[in-house]
């Protein structure tokens, strides 16, 4: 058996995409995991396709309800005991224009992205601090660090999560839990291969230093690595995995062509 044999994870938003390669990437050091998401069949379908019932826990739930999560944070203490990291990965998105977002889209949006990890952590702290302390990652956005179109609501809450992640990695360090964000760029998962044309995805691969999208499985990487010990004496940092997308400034594209003619 080895050292984390025993230690344990949440995961929000674990139906699909980064949730879901993040649950199988603590899953493969030997960690136990409960997937939570609001779609019932995907996370029915997630834990067959993991099919290791005796390291996971199915836990439907929204977390913008503060008794949902609450009963799935039980169901966490009564299965496994304890709790090590915390990823709030879950999250929701409306893409129209400032003027068109309604009020109910707006709040819904703040409630998922920003609410929820918010209840989240102070449901998780007690357990982790329970233990000698854990470990906590915050989903953000590339959309957080830098404004675009379409996103008043979606890139407004990944801002305040980015600052969120931060009071809580002061104000949690004294329980000995370290607190971060990653904050991703293009990732090629469903939602973004059914939402992006083909204009979009070549925008992206311009604007990106690295010339592609991200994998689900590189972000699951730089999320466990925040949670794992290695990462020991980091709180309050926010990791872009976006190819460089946030460092870049205009006339890449140009330049790169520039730079093929040579």
């Amino acid at each position: 058996m080895t050292e984390t044999a025993t230690k344990t994870a949440l995961i929000t938003g674990a139906a699909r995409g980064i949730g879901l390669a993040t649950a199988k990437r603590f899953l493969a050091e030997g960690w136990q995991v409960g997937l939570l998401d609001i779609d019932s069949a995907g996370l029915s379908q997630a834990a067959t396709d993991i099919a290791d019932p005796e390291r996971t826990l199915v836990l439907p739930c929204d977390v913008a309800f503060p008794t949902q999560l609450a009963s799935a944070f039980e169901g966490m203490s009564k299965r496994f005991g304890r709790l090590d990291a915390l990823v709030n990965n879950a999250g929701t998105a409306v893409f129209k224009p400032l003027l068109e977002t309604t009020h109910d889209e707006w709040q819904r949006v703040l409630a998922v992205n920003l609410s929820g990890p918010f209840l989240a952590t102070q449901l998780a702290a007690p357990m982790m601090a329970d233990n000698g302390g854990g470990a906590i990652v915050n989903i953000a956005s590339i959309s957080g660090l830098r404004a675009s179109t379409l996103r008043v609501a979606y890139g407004t809450s990944k801002a305040a999560l980015i600052h969120l992640t931060k009071q809580q990695a002061v104000e949690l360090a004294s329980l000995g839990i370290r607190v971060n964000a990653v904050a991703p760029g293009p990732v090629d998962t469903a939602m973004a291969k059914a939402v992006h044309s083909p204009e979009i995805r070549a925008d992206y691969r311009d604007a990106v230093p690295l010339a592609r999208y991200g994998l689900e499985e590189e972000l699951a990487e730089a999320i466990f690595f925040l949670c794992s010990d290695k990462a020991s004496y980091i709180t309050g940092q926010v990791l872009a995995v976006d190819g460089g997308f946030d460092a870049a400034g205009i006339g890449l594209p140009t330049l790169r062509g520039e730079r093929r003619n040579l």
